[in-house]
């Protein structure tokens, strides 16, 4: 194997670069009727690109152009952007904080405050196993009868693997579990739900941490946990879908050409960025754009070790790799949205419906605000069939009105025009807005 050497850079010079050209984010209202160009031109590192990408995902923006220039050691980037409505970024607030956000993810100093599902201090549940109708239900029981409160989970699904963050409070102190012998025994019975059903070729994972330092970005580490649990290698689906990824060489410059086609849909380009960051991939230009409902994603790219993908085993592996990071995320089936006030015991409550009316969940995202409650389900019927017969709805609906204070909507159609439907499908997406102007006035504070 050849061995590639990339120039050492001392951390102090580095620092001293941002000191003295600090990053720029310029808002851009002006140029275009349709959409806010955020224009972003800092000294270049390792990571930096994802960081910004991932400051604009987690408010729910939607990206739907973006130029990407990092050659050298200084980075442009230009993103088009609007609000899930369509509409350009006008809040004053809004556009103060994501220009604060990107500075502070490029220094790295603090600790960004994006979405993550919790508290900074609790006990963290990572799970990766195989996926099997009902398997939700039975953790979210396990954990109940332990006394343990979910406050946070989010669920992906992808080629017969599952992958799960839950963030869970002891009961008596609504705080980290700190008992070892209590972690070691939830742990326990967790692993023997997961034993019950798999094979000795399967690759079971299940870890409990307390986590007492800054937050991680939950959807990267979704990501992590299912390239790790190697979820690219399964090709059994049944795919309503179709992710086109080329690799070629551009052997003038010296890059390898990542070409990836798809169907457009929020979030894509930080999936794809997460992925070739993960991968030790440097992004050094990349054009992105999408016509109609089809989205285009052009990079120029070399290893971290400035290294180009010469090899047939090298393009197939980035292939899988690229073509999983951005199916993973596709929601499938029908969603179902849950809206209730907090308590103990209401994720286990609410999956047993689920499980015993023959739904099974396919992507799950839930969160605190507050007192209340708020779940997003996509769920199949226990063949994985997308559509889910109505009346099967009817009866969970019902079966869900017997559960204390659970308020479901089914998302039938997204033409749908009722209001409270809208509302519930929007909750999860601003947990983090009503944040936003307390943020925004501790960067003014610190500023001044």
């Amino acid at each position: 194997m050849d061995m590639g050497y990339g120039p050492y850079v001392d951390p102090e010079l580095e620092s001293l670069v941002d000191r003295i050209h600090p990053p720029r984010v310029c808002i851009d209202n002006d140029s275009y009727q349709d959409c806010t160009l955020v224009k972003v031109n800092s000294a270049n590192k390792h990571g930096v690109l994802l960081a910004m990408v991932q400051v604009l995902t987690d408010l729910d923006l939607i990206i739907s152009k973006s130029y990407i220039c990092s050659d050298g050691r200084w980075f442009m980037n230009v993103f088009h952007v609007s609000d899930q409505l369509g509409n350009k970024i006008t809040d004053k607030s809004l556009i103060h904080y994501i220009q604060q956000s990107i500075c502070t993810s490029r220094r790295g100093k603090t600790q960004l405050k994006t979405r993550t599902i919790g508290k900074e201090k609790h006990t963290t549940l990572e799970m990766t196993t195989t996926d099997r109708p009902g398997l939700l239900s039975e953790i979210s029981a396990v954990l109940a009868e332990l006394r343990c409160h979910v406050s946070a989970a989010v669920v992906w699904t992808h080629n017969t693997r599952a992958a799960c963050i839950i963030q869970v409070e002891d009961d008596s102190n609504h705080g980290s579990i700190m008992d070892p012998q209590r972690v070691d025994r939830v742990q326990a019975q967790l692993m023997t739900v997961v034993n019950a059903h798999h094979m000795n070729r399967e690759r079971p994972c299940v870890r409990l941490t307390c986590q007492a330092t800054g937050p991680t970005h939950t959807e990267r580490q979704l990501h992590q946990l299912m390239m790790a649990d190697k979820d690219y290698e399964e090709g059994t689906h049944e795919k309503c879908f179709e992710t086109i990824v080329t690799v070629g060489n551009c052997r003038e410059k010296g890059y390898s050409v990542l070409n990836v086609t798809c169907p457009d849909r929020p979030k894509l380009l930080f999936d794809t960025v997460c992925t070739l960051t993960d991968l030790q991939y440097v992004v050094f230009h990349a054009t992105v754009s999408s016509k109609e409902s089809v989205a285009f994603q052009e990079y120029y790219i070399r290893q971290k070790d400035g290294q180009t993908l010469n090899s047939e085993t090298q393009r197939q592996a980035i292939t899988r790799c690229i073509t999983a990071g951005v199916e993973r995320r596709v929601s499938h089936g029908l969603r179902l949205d849950v809206k209730s006030r907090n308590r103990s015991g209401l994720l286990s409550d609410v999956t047993r419906v689920f499980r015993e009316n023959g739904l099974s969940i396919a992507r799950a995202e839930i969160g605190i605000h507050g007192e209340k409650a708020i779940g997003s389900f996509h769920v199949t019927d226990s063949a994985g069939r997308h559509d889910v017969d109505p009346v099967m709805i009817g009866l969970v609906k019902k079966e869900m009105e017997k559960v204390r204070g659970v308020v479901l909507v089914a998302n039938v159609s997204s033409s749908n025009n009722n209001t409270e439907e809208d509302q519930t499908r929007s909750s999860l997406g601003t947990l983090l807005w009503s944040q936003i102007e307390r943020l925004s006035s501790k960067f003014q504070t610190r500023k001044s």
